[in-house]
């Protein structure tokens, strides 16, 4: 009877992991339907990104918010108002 209450925590664990290893599973699994490289300039510096989303916009918004955080040294920047140097649509 010792032996069975000692593996109850292990076996919740267990089920606990593999439940977080099969939602991660599934919200990754939902592929979008767009997926960009959008390359920024800003001061002499160009970065190019990738982005996906379920729409064209929202796919090259995340690859410019993306391209213009790096230029903008993780602080704000103003590049995300530019239009982007290119955009290649995969």
């Amino acid at each position: 009877m010792a032996d069975t209450k000692k593996k109850w925590p292990m076996i919740v664990g267990l089920i606990f992991i593999l439940g977080f290893i099969a939602a991660m599973i599934v919200s990754t699994s939902t592929t979008a339907k767009f997926h960009c490289e959008v390359c920024m300039a800003f001061n002499g510096s160009t970065v190019c990104r990738n982005g996906a989303a379920s729409t064209q916009q929202e796919a090259q918004r995340i690859g410019t918010d993306l391209a213009c955080s790096d230029l903008g040294a993780g602080g704000f920047s103003p590049c995300a108002h530019l239009e982007p140097v290119s955009v290649k649509w995969r």
